[in-house]
């Protein structure tokens, strides 16, 4: 038995070589086997020579479009035979179940796709200072999710599951948006769900808790240095996603997250210093207000390279007219 369903992993770095493994073993580990593995390897000839060489039975490819995860992405969709297709970030180990419940929450026919819980592994230690509801920064789930089964915006790239059908009627992620190797930007998933659900309004995206998978997070991505910068990157990618699909939908969960999840962050960060006794709660409540300042301040920067760009684009048409 197996489901109808293909994994992809994109991969960019030789680096990360032992981490891609370590993910193509975790799928071949699944209680309920996926028809395809495919891996996708973006612009680097001798990773994919090693890949083809040293992953039987897996699906390789080079990356058939611009440079970044939404190409590489998109070649693996087109690749893909399974109804539904998941996906799996390299540097991430998924549970045996892992695919299984998330092709068990896409039975529901009004599901578009599913995304499951990334729980971080800090590989030297989770920075003291760092707030659980910024996970987002390092690409895990975040405090503030729902804790039982519930429809979400969007799902988050490092572990989803979407129907194939999505692409056929929406397209794929757009090239524009995206992480291009290490430069620290995000938001091709999102803009991929609003799509679908602006195609699909009574149709939604699950998230489901129980199907998780645990990713890894290196010192590089601990430092205040990494944060600052995915912050402001978070806002600008924001800012081209509202810009493409419309305030209202693309800024709808960043209202409550930002009126409800912050602020409780605070209180429970500073409470922690006098209940727990731990003064780095001080150093936590004040990484959400800055967090959110920085990733503010990242969004309205977009929006005026956007509005510049449309006047000029204006002041073209009328000299040329």
């Amino acid at each position: 038995m197996q489901l109808d369903a293909s994994v992809v992993i994109c991969a960019y770095s030789e680096a990360r070589w032992d981490d891609l493994q370590a993910s193509v073993a975790s799928v071949r580990r699944q209680n309920v086997p996926p028809r395809q593995i495919i891996v996708v390897v973006d612009h680097n000839s001798a990773l994919l020579q090693r890949a083809c060489a040293e992953l039987p039975g897996v699906t390789v490819l080079e990356n058939q479009e611009t440079q970044g995860l939404s190409g590489a992405r998109n070649t693996g969709v087109r690749a893909a035979q399974g109804s539904l297709i998941a996906f799996l970030d390299d540097d991430a180990v998924a549970e045996p179940d892992w695919l299984q419940l998330l092709a068990r929450a896409c039975e529901d026919p009004h599901a578009l796709g599913c995304g499951g819980l990334i729980e971080p592994v800090w590989l030297d230690g989770a920075p003291a200072w760092f707030p659980e509801e910024f996970n987002w920064v390092v690409g895990c789930s975040y405090l503030g999710l729902p804790l039982t089964q519930r429809a979400v915006r969007n799902l988050i790239g490092g572990s989803m599951c979407i129907r194939r059908e999505v692409f056929a009627s929406v397209g794929g992620f757009r090239s524009e948006i995206g992480r291009v190797g290490k430069h620290p930007v995000g938001c091709e998933e999102t803009e991929l769900c609003l799509r679908a659900l602006q195609r699909w309004p009574g149709r939604v995206f699950l998230y489901e808790p129980t199907s998780r998978i645990k990713h890894a997070v290196p010192g590089s991505r601990s430092r205040w240095s990494y944060f600052r910068a995915r912050c402001y990157f978070e806002g600008r990618s924001k800012a081209l996603v509202t810009h493409m699909a419309g305030a209202r939908d693309g800024l709808s969960s960043e209202w409550s997250y930002t009126l409800y999840a912050l602020p409780r962050g605070v209180v429970r960060n500073v409470l922690q210093v006098f209940t727990h006794r731990d003064i780095y709660g001080f150093a936590r409540a004040g990484a959400i207000v800055t967090g959110f300042t920085i990733t503010a301040s990242g969004y309205i920067t977009g929006v005026f390279h956007q509005s510049l760009g449309r006047g000029k684009a204006r002041l073209r048409q009328t000299v040329i007219y």
